[in-house]
């Protein structure tokens, strides 16, 4: 098996940060030992002076594929696996989806279908209960063993996805029960539902609109239902892209209660705003997902909850619509924009981005990228961080690289960029996943079908 020694940079983990040379043995982490130390011999050498090494990114949050809104979200498995790659990322964990009225088990298999094969970089999955019942509650404990041991519930989209208080209660009960996280899309749905209907009636179509319904009390008071319904069950949550600081608040009283409740925001609720969605004429729609892009002041709260650890992950929550003939869907509408953003190529740059900014330091940005998701959805030690026996997902990351976000040059298969103009400081110059070189001095050499899909562990964070 090949051998690849990388010297000359500076490590960094969740935990420390050190100048060592990292020997990958295979597809594995076998060694580090300071420079100079050990007279390794390789078949591959990467000077990597100057510049990070770092684990590969853990995007725990992506929809590629996925059917919404009469569409599809553009990025298939095989460009965005690779735009992730391209940004540093070497695993994703994806949302398989439960046809409505069939079993969990006929979407996990679409799904697996759609990913075998295609990955340039490892994959996991989530299951998003569409349908709870019974029939389906007893198929949860299978998907576990088999490595599908989180479950997505949806408070929000009635009549697609929503689940009732008790379905989810249920669920809650069935998952703590067998070692599963329930992750919530914490919105009151039939509320917002309501609003909706009365924006549309006062002729309130515009995509800002979109942001004004989606109340950030209504995603407080879902966040807030879905902790209690937590407490009942006895069972962690995981509440996915918080944007709201009344949402942070909810999570923060829990956890100083000792409860295991976790909280994950997204690039765009900290980089972007509602001013985006009200940019003239239809440009707004580039920006509507849901939860709803924030007024900026909520961004201070969501800074504070990841140095705070009351939110432990960065994901992106990656949903990219082309905005011709996708987002023109909801033109005179803004409840038919397909909701979702791309960003899976942007995260890390964005979070190192931070780190020079002053909101994070340079190991709580892997943490939060890397290493929490990590443990967070049962892949530590293989993922997110760089030890001995630990995957050889390695980035040699370049801090002082100056470049400028565009469609013009991102992977993305999607025709616009939602950080247009925005330059950022730091960028992924060498990529390897298993040990196998994917971008190589900013040339991609992986291919399609390299990576492998991982079963995942139960949840593994600590409260």
């Amino acid at each position: 098996m090949a051998r690849t020694l990388i010297t000359g940079g500076l490590v960094v983990t969740a935990s420390d940060e050190f100048h060592a040379e990292v020997l990958l043995d295979g597809e594995r982490i076998a060694a580090l030992a300071a420079p100079g130390s050990q007279d390794w011999t390789a078949d591959r050498v990467i000077d990597a002076a100057g510049k990070y090494v770092i684990p590969g990114g853990v995007d725990a949050h992506t929809h590629m594929e996925l059917p919404f809104g009469g569409t599809f979200a553009s990025d298939t498995f095989e460009t965005g696996t690779r735009a992730a790659a391209w940004g540093g990322t070497t695993t994703i964990v994806d949302f398989a989806v439960q046809p409505k009225g069939e079993a969990l088990r006929v979407g996990l298999d679409a799904w697996h279908a759609k990913a075998d094969g295609n990955c340039a970089i490892d994959y996991a999955f989530h299951m998003i209960m569409s349908d709870v019942n019974e029939s389906t509650l007893r198929e949860m404990p299978g998907l576990v063993e088999q490595g599908v041991t989180s479950f997505k519930l949806f408070m929000a989209y009635p009549g697609v996805f929503y689940s009732d208080d008790g379905q989810i209660l249920r669920a809650m009960q069935q998952a703590g029960d067998t070692g599963g996280l329930i992750m919530t899309h914490a919105e009151n749905g039939i509320a917002i539902d309501v609003l909706v209907e009365q924006a549309l009636a006062r002729g309130d179509t515009d995509p800002r609109h979109h942001g004004e319904v989606r109340r950030a009390l209504l995603e407080a008071e879902a966040t807030h239902r879905a902790i209690q319904l937590a407490r009942v069950a006895e069972a962690p949550l995981y509440v996915v892209h918080v944007s709201a600081e009344e949402a942070v608040a909810e999570l923060t009283a829990a956890r100083d209660q000792g409860l295991p409740v976790f909280g994950e925001t997204c690039p765009q609720y900290l980089f972007l705003s509602a001013d985006n969605l009200a940019e003239p004429g239809f440009e707004g729609a580039k920006y509507v997902c849901s939860t709803p892009l924030r007024p900026k002041e909520h961004q201070a709260a969501l800074w504070r909850g990841l140095r705070t650890d009351d939110l432990q992950v960065v994901s992106t929550d990656h949903c990219p619509f082309c905005f011709t003939g996708q987002k023109e869907l909801g033109r005179g509408d803004f409840s038919k924009i397909p909701n979702g953003l791309p960003g899976v190529e942007n995260r890390m740059d964005l979070l190192h981005q931070a780190v020079l900014d002053g909101h994070i330091s340079r190991r709580r940005w892997i943490e939060i990228a890397c290493a929490a998701p990590a443990r967070m959805f049962g892949l530590h030690p293989r993922k997110g961080t760089i030890a001995p026996g630990a995957d050889a997902d390695v980035v040699i990351y370049d801090p002082h690289a100056v470049q400028t976000l565009s469609a013009e040059t991102h992977h993305m298969n999607v025709d616009y960029s939602a950080y247009e103009g925005r330059t950022v400081t730091g960028q992924v110059e060498t990529v390897l996943s298993r040990g196998e070189v994917v971008i190589d001095r900013r040339t991609y050499v992986g291919r399609a079908g390299h990576g492998r899909f991982v079963p995942r562990a139960t949840f593994q964070y600590p409260g």
